[in-house]
């Protein structure tokens, strides 16, 4: 939207009575004196005969936001930092790429170039340059770079940046840039002592977005807050970037100041350190880095998130109830159950007490091993609009739990997914801590700490021995469903083997029932087969395996399960649908479930299962393969 001729005066005006208070004789330059005196960075405005010649001479009608400026002042001082004139109508020429820039950027096109890079490679041979003195920085206008609006892009390009130019829609835009850099600017170089009716204004906005954020109208709180960023006012970047994080814009900021705070920096460091051992960074250099300017309290508060970030010690706790409801949904987040540990989060919400008056919303969770990966971005968003620590507010719609009902999702993934092939024992009556008792590779089975996906399945890979017929399986366990307990593996590189094939199911059930459910899907090059047996009080009941259009059976199947009608010889295995019909029969006549996102994303407790093979018959070969690692000379 243009601004009428009153508005760009009153932004004018306002922006120089702001540079001429922060003026810094130290650092002026004698060109700047009359500026100083007038207290003015503009110029005389441009007659409209003045503004028609410089159109005439350039073959351009001028953009209306630029057009308008002119008939308030014929040029500028001070744009930012690094322009220290603009041009009005006498200074405005086209730009003579000296730089020969036209020739690198064209030289970049290529037959799937975007609509903006080959309007970019265009710009340089017919804009209009707007810099008349700089810091070898570029400002030009693009008459081929044309808005709805009429309004021209601006591009700001400086060399020493070793970037791309800057675009800016309008020259309004590019103004309202300028004037938040030189604000930037004055903050970094006079801290608090820059005051005036632009930053307090803002810092009341602060203060508005802050309790808006508490009420839940968290997009209209970063609109706010990420205005007052580009000002530079130091308080909005630890508020709008507690709302980054939580909205899955991960690497987004670092909290500011709020990260030296000794009342936060328990909350925030931890969402930090999280995203570095996360990625491969856990650094004592690089935390100390972090750190410098902090006190010795908060140094040493860090040192000691990062000794059990790195040891996996972490969890994240809370005060009062919203506390007990996060011990409440790490429980049941550590048997898998991720969308009953959100409900219990979600409804606890309301009740979460800040640390301090710039303290948004539980930004631990993010950190905490088990919790953390509960808080997708969709329930991010929805705890970030529930209204808390006292504020009234509309109550969100709740996000879309993650987990699909019952079995059938595992017929849904496909070749290269992590899950795939896949084998599980279901146990009911029995506790997921119970399962290595019943299961396990020897007496003193345990269960390991969580891990996730990628964790476990690395475990699984290191191992240095391995033979060719003990198949024992590093499991996932959780809750299977009311009364179940689950174990699961990724089966790759597992071959069934029917002749050799022991069901765990038998060892696990006495007492109680168990199943065992093997899918390894056909490909091209691949029969595939699925095995289902189920076993109680010690005792197969039944089982049976399809392997392509062949299917063997023991004991008595009960219709629900029957295969010859799960799997009708006309359909081809490799669609899956007769899978898919006996795992929904499962989730029916069981009762039974799996957790989609906890396998994948979360962490689960884990051990090793006794062999799902027998051990070889006298004269049947098999091999052992020991792997060591030895430096390459």
């Amino acid at each position: 939207m243009t601004w009428t001729i009153d508005e760009w005066r009153s932004f004018l005006a306002r922006w120089s009575q702001e540079w001429a208070d922060a003026w810094d004789p130290e650092n002026a330059h004698e060109r700047d004196e009359e500026a100083r005196r007038e207290r003015r960075l503009g110029f005389a405005p441009a007659s409209e005969e003045r503004i028609a010649a410089a159109e005439e001479r350039l073959g351009h009608r001028l953009p209306p936001s630029y057009r308008t400026f002119l008939r308030v002042s014929d040029g500028w001082r001070h744009a930012g930092g690094f322009v220290w004139r603009l041009a009005g109508t006498e200074g405005l020429r086209r730009h003579e790429d000296a730089a020969r820039m036209a020739e690198f950027y064209q030289g970049e096109l290529g037959e799937n170039s975007a609509p903006e890079e080959v309007l970019l490679a265009g710009m340089w041979q017919r804009a209009l340059q707007l810099d008349v003195e700089s810091d070898l920085t570029y400002v030009l206008l693009d008459p081929g770079d044309v808005g709805d609006d009429g309004e021209w892009a601006v591009y700001c390009y400086a060399s020493w940046r070793a970037a791309p130019p800057e675009r800016y829609p309008s020259f309004r835009a590019f103004m309202e840039a300028m004037h938040q850099e030189f604000h930037r600017m004055c903050v970094h170089r006079l801290g608090p002592e820059f005051v005036n009716a632009t930053t307090e204004a803002l810092d009341a906005s602060v203060d508005e977005a802050r309790r808006e954020a508490l009420r839940g109208r968290h997009e209209a709180a970063e609109a706010a807050l990420n205005l007052a960023v580009a000002y530079g006012r130091p308080r909005a970047v630890g508020l709008r970037d507690q709302i980054r994080r939580l909205s899955g814009q991960t690497g987004m900021g670092s909290f500011g100041l709020l990260l030296e705070d000794p009342r936060y920096a328990p909350e925030l460091l931890p969402v930090i350190a999280a995203e570095q051992v996360g990625h491969g960074r856990p650094g004592d250099r690089a935390w100390t880095h972090l750190l410098r300017g902090a006190a010795d309290a908060v140094r040493d508060t860090g040192e000691e998130i990062l000794r059990r970030f790195q040891e996996g010690t972490f969890r994240y706790t809370a005060e009062g109830s919203f506390g007990r409801a996060v011990e409440e949904a790490r429980e049941l987040a550590r048997w898998g159950d991720a969308d009953a540990a959100w409900h219990v989060l979600r409804a606890a919400l309301p009740e979460w007490q800040p640390l301090g008056p710039d303290h948004l919303a539980p930004l631990g969770l993010l950190a905490d091993p088990l919790l953390g990966p509960l808080c997708t971005p969709e329930r991010g968003r929805e705890l970030l609009a529930t209204p808390r620590a006292g504020q009234r507010g509309d109550t969100p719609v709740p996000a879309p739990d993650l987990d699909p009902p019952g079995l059938a999702w595992l017929s849904e993934t496909g070749p290269g997914d992590a899950l795939v092939p896949y084998r599980f024992l279901l146990v009911e009556g029995v506790d997921p801590a119970g399962l290595p008792a019943r299961a396990g590779a020897d007496d003193s089975a345990v269960l390991n700490e969580p891990m996730t996906s990628w964790e476990t399945q690395r475990r699984r890979h290191g191992n240095r021995e391995v033979s060719t017929w003990d198949d024992r399986a590093l499991v996932s366990v959780g809750r299977a469903g009311p009364d179940w307990s689950f174990a699961f593996e990724p089966a790759q590189g597992r071959g069934f083997d029917e002749r050799r094939f022991v069901s765990p199911a038998v060892a696990a059930s006495p007492g109680t029932r168990a199943l065992v459910v093997w899918s390894d899907p056909a490909e091209p090059h691949h029969p595939g087969v699925f095995h289902l047996s189920v076993a109680e009080n010690g005792e197969e009941r039944y089982a049976f395996t399809v392997r392509k259009t062949a299917i063997t059976k023991r004991g008595d199947i009960p219709d629900a399960f029957d295969p010859d009608r799960l799997f009708p010889q006309s359909e081809p295995l490799a669609d899956r649908l007769g899978e898919r019909r006996t795992l929904e029969a499962l989730a029916s006549g069981f009762g039974v479930r799996l957790p989609r996102h906890a396998l994948t994303r979360g962490r689960l407790h884990t051990f090793t299962t006794r062999s799902w093979s027998r051990p070889p018959a006298p004269g049947e070969p098999y091999a052992v393969l020991r792997f060591e690692r030895r430096r390459s000379r």
